[in-house]
């Protein structure tokens, strides 16, 4: 099977622009495509993975991948799926992020001999000046068209900045540059970048032609990543610091019955007929496809060691309710109130509710177990010296858990 064809069967594929010539070429490993990563945060997370899962795909196929880091658009924000302005960081911020950015995608795309390039937009967007790029780009964008998008429909009612409306003309002059200067011929993105990103490649053809190849593919992982990418404490982060391999692996071993054939599909890098082996599974034995997909992407994230200790403090805790590699909050004297502390304020502290109103509500409502019991009574104190040692599992669901200990 060719490299397009199984995007499509792994079902990564949702739109594209012109797909007899994006199909010869990324079959032909012809195409130099790029994704962009605007640095708001100094970590990836799921939803980057997903992309750089696909980068790594198509590079694999002989394609050559072009990670573009926002330098530029990253001091505008962009508007598309949010409800209100990003926070401004500023550039210090930006560059330290795009530096973590640069670390973390390493470890997924092989850039030696040019197989790969890393570029950042801020190196044309910053030069650009106001009145000439007015001139040179303005009359390609009609008003009208860009009210029309669904990335700036959404926004209307709210408020939308000018500073956020040119974030759609600054995208598609990096598709610009990066053609004329790299010969980009493809961009990939979400659905919630198509309007940019047809953007872009509309304003290569009237620039240079309509001859200029420039092909547009809208992803259904990026819309995936975000429903997928989020738990009840945020984002689920690439950065061991953030999101620790063991809570990383519980995060995928932990996904929807209905989820794990398509994440297996989308991210790992199993052949597609191991895959729809693990698809057949059913009832209890489809946790064997859930460890199986926890395991491959712990492994990729974070290595072979991690992704064991992963594995093997996932199997210790759902045998015997302990595990050694897990979440771990340790207290220190100055937590407890007369050598005791209570159960609300243990919860808000190893991080499994946000405050002692949504610990109560959770421990009412019997989601709370402390070493293997369940929690009844919100007014539970827990003595200091039964903390000590190998310490407790605090656990709330079937999700969220943390090993508690005393110093």
């Amino acid at each position: 099977m060719q490299i397009y064809e199984e995007l499509i069967e792994r079902g990564l594929l949702a739109q594209v622009t012109d797909e007899k010539e994006i199909r010869e070429l990324i079959n032909a490993g012809k195409a130099t495509f790029y994704i962009g990563f605007d640095p708001t945060a100094d970590s990836l997370h799921v939803g980057h993975f997903m992309a750089l899962c696909l980068m790594k795909r198509m590079q694999m196929a002989g394609n050559k991948p072009i990670a573009l880091m926002g330098g530029g658009t990253g001091m505008i924000g962009d508007p598309s799926g949010r409800s209100d302005l990003r926070k401004m960081l500023t550039e210090e911020q930006i560059e330290h992020n795009i530096d973590c950015f640069r670390q973390q995608i390493s470890r997924f795309i092989d850039f030696s001999d040019g197989k790969a390039l890393i570029v950042n937009n801020g190196d044309w967007l910053k030069e650009l000046n106001y009145l000439e790029m007015l001139r040179d780009v303005g009359p390609h964008f009609s008003v009208n068209r860009m009210l029309a998008a669904e990335c700036y429909k959404q926004r209307m009612e709210k408020g939308l900045t000018f500073l956020e409306f040119n974030y759609m003309i600054l995208q598609a002059y990096d598709f610009y540059e990066l053609y004329r200067k790299y010969g980009c011929n493809m961009q990939f993105g979400g659905d919630d970048q198509w309007s940019n990103m047809l953007a872009g490649t509309e304003l290569i053809r009237r620039k240079l032609g309509k001859d200029a190849y420039a092909m547009t593919i809208k992803l259904l992982l990026n819309s995936e990543g975000k429903k997928m990418g989020k738990t009840a404490s945020g984002a689920v982060w690439l950065d061991p610091n953030k999101t620790s391999p063991f809570e990383f692996y519980q995060y995928w071993r932990n996904v929807d019955d209905a989820d794990v054939g398509k994440c297996l599909r989308m991210l790992t890098f199993l052949p597609l007929d191991e895959i729809a082996e693990l698809e057949k599974l059913e009832g209890s034995e489809i946790n064997k496809a859930k460890e199986t997909l926890a395991y491959e992407l712990t492994e990729m994230v974070h290595g072979e060691e991690e992704a064991k200790k992963a594995q093997e403090g996932a199997r210790a805790l759902f045998s015997a309710g302990n595990a050694a590699d897990m979440p771990t909050v340790v207290l220190s004297d100055d937590d407890f109130t007369d050598g005791e502390i209570g159960i609300l304020t243990l919860m808000v502290k190893a991080d499994l509710a946000p405050s002692n109103g949504e610990a109560r509500r959770n421990v009412t409502q019997g989601g709370v177990t402390f070493d293997g019991e369940k929690v009844s009574d919100p007014r539970m104190m827990i003595a200091r010296e039964s903390l000590t040692g190998e310490g407790k599992v605090l656990k709330r669901g079937k999700k969220r858990f943390c090993k508690v200990i005393a110093e």
